[in-house]
C-alpha cells in the first residue's frame, strides 16, 4: 500500500492511538469493577477512589478508544471511496495532536475531582472549548474531503460518519452550554427537569451516534473487505441510516420514567425506543448477510467472527435497549446492576468486538504485512472476550433482576421486606464475576497487541494486495 496520493500515516497515527487508549480504558474498568467488590483497593485516596476514576473511564473508552478508531477510518475510508486526498494534511495532524491533548487533560484533571459531573460530559469548560475547536477541525477536514471527490457517489460509510460528525457536534454545545465561576469549575444554564432532559438527549445519543453510527459506518467498509462481498443490499443500508438518524435523537427521555419530567415526554423516549428495533435489526440483517455470502472463510476465519459476534451483541442491546425502555421492566432494572450489564454487553460486545475485528484486519494492511504473526493467538483472542463478555453481562443481569425485585418487595404492611446492606450482599458474589469477566476482556486485549506487535516487526510483505 502506498501513501501517495492518500494520508496514511496520520491514519496510523489514529489506530495506534485507538489502541492504547482501548487498553488504558478498560484496565480502568477491571480496577473499578475490583474496587466495587474489595473497597479497600480505594486505598483511602481521594485521587484512586471510584468516584474520580469512573468517568476516565468512560472517557478513555468514549473518546480515546472509539473518537480515535472512527477518526482514523474515517479520514482513511473518505480518501479511498472519494478517490481523493485529504483536504488538508496539516489540519489532519492538528486534529490528532489536538485530540490526544484533550485526552491528557482528561486524565489530569478527573483525578484531581475537576467534573461538571455530568455523564459522558464531565470535563470543565476550558477543555469542553478545545473540544469544540477540534471537532469543528474535524468537521472540516472530514467535509472538506468529501467535497473534492473525484466520484459523484458518496459511500454509505460516509452517510454515517457525516451523521455522527454533525449530531455529536450539536448535542455537545447544547448539553455544554455553562456559565464559568472561575477556571476549571462551572455551572450548567439548565436546572432541574430540564438539565435532565438536555443531558439525556446528550447522554442517549453520544452512545447512539458515536458507538452506534459511527462504529455503523465503520463496519460498512471493513466487512465487506473482510468478507471479500459487496454489501448485501445498499438500499437497505441507506433505509439503516435514516432509521437511525430519523428516530434515535428521540430516545433519550427513556433515562427518566418515573421521574418528574412530564410524562409525555417519557412516553415519546418509550416509543421511539421501541420504533428503533427496526432499524437497528435491519442493518444488523444486512451486516450478518453480508459476511454470509461467504460462509466457506467466515467458518475459520477469526477476523470475520469477530465482526459475526459483534452483530450479535448489536442485536442483543438494540433488543434490551427497548425492553428497558418499558414501564414494567424499567421498574424493575433503573439504576441497578441490570443496566450496568446491558451497557457493557453493547460497549463490550458490539463495540468492543467491531474495533477489535478493525485492528486485526486493518493494521496489518496499513504497515503492508500479509497475515497475523499467530492464528492460535486471535483464536484464544476470540474465545476469551467472548468468555469475558459473557461473565460479564449475565452476572451483572443476575444482580441486576435481584437486586431490583429485592428494591420492591413489600410486606403487606407496606414495609420494605428487604435492606439496602441484604441487596447489596445478594449482589457481591456477582460482582465479583463482573471482575473476572472484565480482566478476561483485557486479557484479550493483552494477547491482540502482543500478536499485532509480533506481526508489524516481522519481515513478510504484503504484495498487491492493498485495504
Amino acid at each position: 500500500m502506498t501513501d501517495a496520493p492518500y494520508s496514511i500515516k496520520v491514519v496510523k497515527y489514529f489506530i495506534v492511538a485507538s489502541l492504547v487508549w482501548a487498553f488504558i480504558g478498560m484496565l480502568i474498568g477491571v480496577i473499578l469493577a475490583a474496587q466495587l467488590y474489595w473497597p479497600s483497593l480505594n486505598f483511602d485516596s481521594e485521587y484512586f477512589q471510584f468516584g474520580r476514576l469512573r468517568p476516565l473511564h468512560t472517557s478513555g473508552v468514549i473518546y480515546g478508544f472509539v473518537v480515535n478508531i472512527l477518526m482514523g477510518t474515517s479520514l482513511y475510508i473518505a480518501q479511498r471511496s472519494c478517490q481523493c486526498a485529504l483536504y488538508n494534511r496539516s489540519l489532519a495532524w492538528m486534529v490528532f495532536w489536538g485530540w490526544q491533548l484533550i485526552l491528557l487533560l482528561a486524565v489530569i484533571s478527573l483525578p484531581l475531582g475537576y467534573t461538571t459531573s455530568k455523564e459522558y460530559a464531565e470535563l470543565e469548560w476550558p477543555i469542553d472549548i478545545l473540544i469544540v475547536v477540534v471537532w469543528v477541525l474535524y468537521a472540516v477536514l472530514f467535509f472538506g474531503t468529501l467535497a473534492q471527490r473525484t466520484v459523484k457517489h458518496i459511500f454509505v460509510a460516509n452517510w454515517f460518519y457525516a451523521a455522527f460528525i454533525i449530531v455529536i457536534a450539536m448535542i455537545f454545545v447544547v448539553n455544554n452550554l455553562e456559565l464559568p465561576a472561575y477556571f476549571m469549575k462551572s455551572y450548567s444554564v439548565y436546572a432541574g427537569a430540564q438539565d435532565a432532559i438536555v443531558q439525556w438527549w446528550w447522554g442517549h445519543n453520544a452512545v447512539g451516534f458515536l458507538l452506534t453510527a459511527g462504529v455503523i459506518g465503520m463496519n460498512y467498509y471493513f466487512i465487506p473487505k473482510a468478507a471479500e462481498r459487496p454489501i448485501y443490499s445498499y438500499r437497505l443500508s441507506i433505509i439503516h441510516f435514516w432509521g437511525l438518524v430519523g428516530f434515535y435523537t428521540w430516545a433519550g427521555t427513556h433515562h427518566l420514567i418515573y421521574s418528574s419530567v412530564p410524562v409525555w415526554v417519557q412516553n415519546i423516549g418509550i416509543v421511539m425506543s421501541l420504533i428503533l428495533w427496526l432499524p437497528s435489526w435491519g442493518g444488523a440483517f444486512n451486516s450478518a448477510m453480508t459476511l454470509l455470502q461467504n460462509k466457506t472463510k467466515l467458518k475459520n476465519d477469526y477476523i470475520l467472527l469477530f465482526f459475526f459476534s459483534a452483530i450479535i451483541y448489536y442485536c442483543l442491546a438494540t433488543f434490551e435497549g427497548p425492553l428497558l425502555a418499558i414501564r414494567w421492566f424499567n421498574m424493575i432494572a433503573h439504576n441497578s446492576e441490570w443496566v450496568i450489564g446491558h451497557v457493557h454487553s453493547g460497549a463490550l460486545g458490539w463495540v468492543g468486538m467491531s474495533g477489535i475485528a478493525v485492528f486485526y484486519w486493518f493494521i496489518p494492511r496499513l504497515w503492508n504485512k500479509e497475515q497475523l504473526w499467530s492464528q492460535r493467538l486471535i483464536k484464544w483472542h476470540f474465545w476469551l472476550a467472548h468468555a469475558g463478555i459473557l461473565l460479564y453481562a449475565v452476572a451483572l443481569w443476575i444482580a441486576g433482576i435481584g437486586e431490583g425485585y429485592m428494591w420492591l418487595a413489600q410486606s403487606d404492611n407496606g414495609q420494605l421486606i428487604y435492606s439496602f446492606v441484604e441487596a447489596m450482599n445478594f449482589k457481591a458474589p456477582w460482582l465479583f464475576l463482573r471482575f473476572v469477566g472484565g480482566a478476561l476482556f483485557v486479557l484479550g486485549l493483552v494477547l491482540m497487541a502482543f500478536n499485532l506487535y509480533k506481526t508489524l516487526r516481522s519481515p513478510v510483505i504484503l504484495v498487491a494486495k492493498e485495504a
